[in-house]
């Protein structure tokens, strides 16, 4: 748990880093679900070769979260220190949203409620080649509010994807006012569940929560892990403050931050 620590309070530092230096947004909505996406990258996951068939495939389908999601395949030395530093700069591959421009890098996203989808169509190909892979979704709770997501979960329970795993980075906010208030998602578990998944419902910043969950075989149906996470986690001044969706820290904060990070 101690080097977990040490790997995240990095992590989260450099998300900061490379986002303050693009002058991009989402700072807060990629540290809610930045613990989740490095321990599947670094910890979970099997990816012998990004080209390899077999293996297990990942989409971040709230893409505007990729600073996490670079951060993360950086620290699974999937990109170079140069290739993260480069993050929103002109002519980089690591744009704002992910691109398949970059190797490892399943599908463009980012355009809200298609992900699932997308991960539905590769759990079904995998699944009619028999091959034994994992496939994972990270939503945001925002996109709960597309009905595309919902047709996808139910042709995913009707055909009986086992092999396919979702993730709500449930942090509660959306851009512009709490997602519960924009529309009732609650009980999210029990809808998800009344679509034919096997729905878990956990702290997403619980390193050994989010380890049984993805291990949890839900034989027969999909998986949704309901992830309860923190908004702008981490930084005590960001945490739950909905400001932070677009704002970018300022020197004096990058002090704090530094400090608090350990950095």
């Amino acid at each position: 748990m101690s080097d977990f620590k040490t790997a995240r309070d990095f992590g989260r530092f450099k998300i900061i880093e490379i986002t303050r230096a693009a002058k991009a947004a989402h700072l807060a909505s990629a540290l809610s679900c930045y613990d989740m996406i490095y321990y599947l990258y670094n910890h979970y996951m099997k990816i012998n070769a990004i080209d390899d068939p077999k293996r297990d495939r990942f989409i971040l389908s709230k893409g505007h979260a990729a600073a996490a999601l670079y951060v993360s395949m950086y620290q699974a030395s999937l990109l170079s220190a140069e290739e993260l530093n480069s993050f929103g700069s002109i002519g980089s591959i690591l744009e704002e949203h992910p691109s398949p421009k970059l190797n490892g890098i399943e599908t463009a996203s980012g355009s809200l409620g298609h992900g699932l989808a997308v991960a539905v169509g590769m759990a079904l190909a995998n699944k009619n080649k028999n091959i034994k892979n994992n496939n994972i979704v990270l939503m945001g709770d925002g996109e709960q509010n597309e009905g595309s997501v919902w047709e996808a979960a139910l042709f995913a329970s009707a055909n009986s994807l086992d092999n396919l795993t979702g993730i709500i980075d449930y942090n509660k906010w959306q851009a512009t006012d709490r997602s519960n208030e924009v529309l009732a998602l609650n009980p999210l578990s029990s809808k998800w569940e009344s679509f034919g998944w096997q729905s878990l419902e956990i702290n997403g910043h619980d390193l050994n929560a989010f380890r049984d969950a993805l291990n949890f075989k839900a034989t027969g149906k999909p998986k949704i892990i309901v992830s309860h996470t923190i908004k702008g986690k981490g930084i005590s001044f960001m945490e739950d403050d909905n400001n932070w969706h677009y704002r970018l820290p300022n020197e004096e904060e990058m002090l704090v931050i530094a400090r608090e990070l350990n950095q």
